[in-house]
């Protein structure tokens, strides 16, 4: 009958008294002993089972065709791992929750129970042609974690604006043709023309995009957009690259003819084009690794080192911010195409944009210098593909005081009141 119970390095073992066979040539009879029966006590792994959910879902982009495919058979295998620890995680608040957590996304995603599921094998589940699978791929080779995948983002909008991968934001004239990126992997030219006659200011109105050929994942493919005709494929009249299952490199058309995504899988980047009014927008969000994969002939890139000396509009970073009141030498006029003054044209992006930053002023500098109030929509859209692309929340919003620092607080504007752009003309 078993008088003890006890836990030992992992094990759970069962005490019983009774007599020992007496071994050869040991002493007297009939001393008591105690034996042990023990077997295996294996550990609630539902920490596990939550981990590898994560990381088989955090590879997926749900603007990708099969991503609830795929999401089902992650919650699939997350489901079974919970199933198989069911008895060592019965009395495991945290086993509880998964269950029923699983349960209610799967009725959202409308999953069957019963289907192929996720494989959290490494030696099964590399990808070539998945980025993501390419960092792991080389932490199992070489035996030793690496550092998370730095992603860096690059946005070009209205007047035309700049904000490069190091964060700092210009205001250019980059008349022509400019390249903003050319790597080993893509290349983004843009193309900008004058938008008043007698300014300075540009705006694009042509953007040429090169995805290079990479292994077995793609051709290279090419993408070109100009006002009012922004279209859903390459040149050539697909709109995936690769084998057509993956879809390694894919164009989703959001808006017709207005806003069009670009995934590539393969180098884990990201490019949004929108049209707003005459004009074209772009942002961009690429791995740091291959940002910086280039040669010393390719050095000229607006997005890597920022828009030429000769050609920057913005003094250090930042455009001219007087306080309300102070005039304009010129009487704080606006340019004479604009019908916008001062007052109304800080209404107008008020309208939009609640928070005071660069992308604020730089709508109120777009209408002082065109009067087109689409460039409110396009300071406006600039910042949620911020939001939406840029990996660091702290670092969204850029304010003019901290002269192209990021992540800075705007107390300095408080302080001074409102704060609103004069337009710099140059002739």
């Amino acid at each position: 009958r078993p008088v003890g119970r006890g836990r030992r390095d992992g094990f759970i073992c069962t005490t019983r008294r009774g007599r020992a066979s007496r071994p050869e040539g040991a002493g007297t009879w009939g001393r008591p002993s105690r034996s042990s029966d023990c077997h295996l006590q294996t550990p609630c792994q539902i920490q596990k089972c939550a981990t590898d959910f994560v990381s088989l879902t955090s590879r997926l982009n749900s603007a990708v065709e099969g991503f609830d495919l795929e999401f089902c058979k992650a919650l699939r295998a997350y489901s079974a791992c919970t199933y198989r620890n069911s008895k060592v995680c019965r009395g495991n608040l945290v086993y509880h929750s998964a269950v029923l957590g699983i349960s209610d996304l799967m009725n959202q995603r409308n999953c069957s129970k019963d289907g192929p599921t996720s494989s959290t094998n490494p030696e099964v589940t590399h990808d070539p042609c998945n980025y993501s699978d390419h960092t792991e791929a080389r932490e199992h080779q070489r035996g030793e974690k690496t550092p998370p995948t730095t992603y860096l983002f690059c946005g070009f909008f209205g007047d035309p604006h700049l904000r490069t991968f190091k964060d700092h934001f210009q205001t250019c004239k980059v008349e022509g043709a400019w390249p903003l990126i050319d790597n080993n992997y893509l290349s983004v030219q843009v193309t900008n023309v004058p938008v008043v006659p007698g300014s300075s200011a540009t705006a694009t109105k042509k953007i040429t995009i090169i995805f290079k050929s990479y292994q077995d994942c793609t051709d290279q493919k090419v993408y070109q957009a100009v006002t009012d005709d922004l279209p859903a494929a390459f040149v050539d009249g697909t709109t995936t690259g690769g084998d057509g299952h993956t879809k390694n490199l894919q164009i989703v058309e959001k808006v017709t003819g207005k806003y069009v995504e670009m995934h590539a899988r393969y180098i884990a980047t990201t490019v949004y084009i929108r049209q707003l009014g005459y004009y074209l927008t772009l942002a961009i969000r690429m791995p740091q690794e291959l940002v910086m994969a280039y040669e010393e002939s390719q050095d000229l890139q607006l997005c890597v080192n920022g828009c030429p000396s000769g050609e920057r509009i913005d003094d250090g970073g930042h455009l001219p911010l007087p306080v309300m009141g102070q005039l304009h030498p010129q009487g704080g006029a606006a340019h004479p195409w604009s019908a916008y003054t001062l007052e109304t044209a800080t209404a107008k992006c008020n309208e939009m944009m609640m928070v005071k930053d660069i992308y604020f002023y730089s709508c109120v500098f777009d209408l002082l210098t065109t009067g087109d109030a689409n460039f409110t929509t396009a300071a406006h859209s600039a910042l949620k593909d911020v939001e939406a692309l840029h990996p660091k929340k702290e670092h969204w919003h850029i304010f003019p005081s901290s002269r192209g620092d990021v992540g800075k607080s705007s107390k300095v504007f408080v302080g001074l009141g409102l704060v609103c752009l004069i337009l710099v003309v140059f002739l």
